[in-house]
């Protein structure tokens, strides 16, 4: 075995760049990487080269989505690890989802030895191309990059760093054969990160011009709305948004994935966006005259499947578009005026114009006319709430839990009927605190991302909200919390089945059931928890959800609350959706028209 190997150099490096966590599961192709452990390690329960703490899982599809949220939460990217084969092969479910949504993480896979490629050895992917893994993945990573010999590892990790957190963030590829993991490294130089990239500013302003424009706009507009995404959250972008909102009283709406970033006790917080936001931000921003989005991207969910009027009315709104992307500008959206830039960079250009020239408000008729919406929009949900429902009503779920989650808790979302609840009805405080799959929908991030949320933030809470469908797909999650003493508390929205597709028509193959006698086979969850060794309740009675939580929570154990929800409710949608050629769902709430 050489001194020093390929490994050795990965391992350097990640710690180099403070990289905290390396989760992944192990296989043959890449035992030359965990070779590199120090031996006092290889048997340890908690094993670490350097400062990366090594957590192994039963899934590597729970290791990307464990990296995927540490991103979102902390802001900082980490590394995940995989056998070659089947191994990695789960990998791009994860790396898909943090594509979509501009998350980061370095996904390290094991590949055949140089030697053997293109002779189809054990689990070598070679009918097109040799060793060709990284085809897999192409259209799921910023980059992929394939190292055939130890000289070509500080190149490809230098670059996969930057290129992860510059620009729009998203997930890079590194694929290495199983022999460059122990070949002789002796003379290979480890780079240095604050050398190549720790002085890259990758803040880009607008041009004079453009922001004196948006001012101008802003200024004179009648009924003007700030749209905040994302792109918001990625630039730590909080502050700068509250300011220009109140400075000149301009009402926020934010698009699902921009949750938090102007807390909902602010006068001036609209809600989310899309089919089931809320009526004051689908309202406002279909009456805009000037709509100002600040990293937000018009997929169909949030912008109602681009109907129009229904969220947006473009034109005649006119649109200024912020996107560090200029590919984002303009792509659903016919642009006023679209600015290639940092959001917060922006943001402090157009206050220190602001506050130049004076500028200030002179909107209050218009804020006051959103205000009435939102106080209409919460006696509306006050007078359909059904507290002592039982089976328990999901507006019952998602009050109960606000109100006993701290505000600086993390919450992580699922994909499924419960996260539509979430979207409509969840109050964020803070950006980074709830953290959720929306781009690529993929079920069990919730349910193992919430794991990665946890490391972020090992001092906050960690409440995981999923569905028994998504529950089951990555359920092994439950037992990496136990092995590893991660406290996470999982609510269980559990509606016997994949209830999200009951809305399209499909509900007699989308319930778990005797297909015999038809009837319904609701999963025990909290006994499949207890089995992986965790804590597991059943709640039914809508009274005892909030005690239950609440002792979880304090408990400092990784529980399972399974919580039998009617499956017969969902929350009620403002905006529409439609998947040609279906005619598009109308919304539930009685929105009333207006002329513009």
């Amino acid at each position: 075995m050489a001194t020093r190997t390929g490994a050795d150099v990965i391992f350097e490096y990640l710690n180099k760049e403070k990289v905290p966590y390396l989760f992944g599961a192990p296989g043959h192709g890449v035992m030359g990487f965990m070779a590199a452990l120090p031996p006092s390690q290889l048997n340890s329960p908690a094993a670490q080269a350097g400062n990366v703490k090594i957590v192994t899982v039963h899934h590597e599809q729970v290791a990307g989505f464990m990296a995927d949220a540490y991103y979102r939460v902390a802001g900082r990217p980490v590394a995940t690890f995989s056998s070659c084969g089947p191994g990695s092969a789960n990998i791009p479910i994860s790396l898909a989802n943090a594509m979509m949504d501009e998350s980061a993480f370095l996904a390290i896979t094991g590949n055949v030895a140089t030697n053997q490629f293109n002779r189809g050895t054990f689990q070598e992917v070679y009918r097109f191309y040799q060793a060709d893994f990284p085809t897999t993945v192409r259209p799921y990573v910023k980059r992929s990059y394939q190292v055939t010999s130890t000289d070509m590892l500080p190149l490809a990790l230098r670059q996969s760093f930057k290129l992860m957190k510059t620009g729009r963030p998203g997930p890079v590829h590194l694929d290495v054969p199983y022999d460059i993991f122990g070949q002789d490294a002796t003379g290979v130089e480890t780079p240095d990160p604050q050398l190549w990239h720790g002085g890259i500013d990758a803040r880009v302003g607008g041009s004079p011009e453009a922001v004196r424009r948006t001012l101008r706009e802003l200024v004179s507009a009648q009924r003007p709305v700030m749209l905040v995404g994302n792109g918001a959250v990625l630039a730590e972008a909080g502050e700068e948004i509250k300011a220009v909102a109140e400075l000149l009283e301009i009402p926020v709406a934010y698009s699902p994935l921009g949750i938090g970033v102007l807390g909902a006790d602010h006068p001036l917080c609209l809600g989310s966006v899309g089919r089931n936001g809320s009526y004051a931000s689908n309202e406002a921003t279909s009456m805009a005259d000037v709509l100002l989005a600040l990293g937000a991207q018009f997929d169909d969910r949030a912008a109602s499947a681009w109907l129009d009027g229904s969220t947006f009315s473009i034109p005649p709104t006119r649109l200024i578009q912020v996107e560090m992307d200029p590919e984002d500008i303009g792509r659903n959206y016919p642009v006023a005026l679209g600015i290639t830039a940092d959001v917060r960079t922006f943001l402090r250009q157009l206050l220190e114009v602001a506050r130049q020239e004076g500028a200030r408000g002179g909107h209050g008729n218009w804020v006051r006319e959103t205000a009435q919406w939102k106080a209409e929009w919460t006696k509306y949900n006050d007078e359909h709430y059904r507290p002592d429902a039982q089976p328990i009503n999901g507006e019952h779920v998602i009050r109960t839990l606000r109100k006993v989650f701290p505000r600086d808790g993390v919450l992580a979302v699922d994909v499924g009927s419960h996260h539509t609840w979430v979207v409509s009805r969840w109050d964020a405080y803070r950006p980074r605190t709830v953290v959720q799959s929306w781009g690529y929908g993929a079920m069990g991030f919730g349910v193992a991302g919430a794991l990665g949320a946890k490391l972020a933030a090992p001092d906050r809470p960690v409440l995981a909200i999923v569905g028994d469908g998504g529950f089951l797909m990555c359920s092994n999650a439950v037992a990496t919390a136990v092995e590893y003493g991660i406290p996470v508390t999982w609510v269980i929205w559990n509606n016997s089945g994949y209830g999200i597709t009951h809305d399209g028509g499909y509900g007699q193959i989308n319930r778990f059931k005797n297909q015999t006698t038809g009837e319904l086979l609701p999963p025990d969850c909290a006994a499949l928890g207890r089995a992986y060794g965790a804590e597991g309740v059943i709640v039914e009675k809508p009274g005892d959800l909030g005690d239950v939580v609440g002792h979880a929570l304090k408990s400092g154990k990784p529980t399972v609350v399974d919580v039998r929800v009617d499956i017969t409710t969902r929350p009620i949608s403002v905006g529409a959706w439609q998947l040609p050629p279906d005619p598009p769902t109308p919304p539930d709430y009685p929105r009333r028209p207006r002329p513009r």
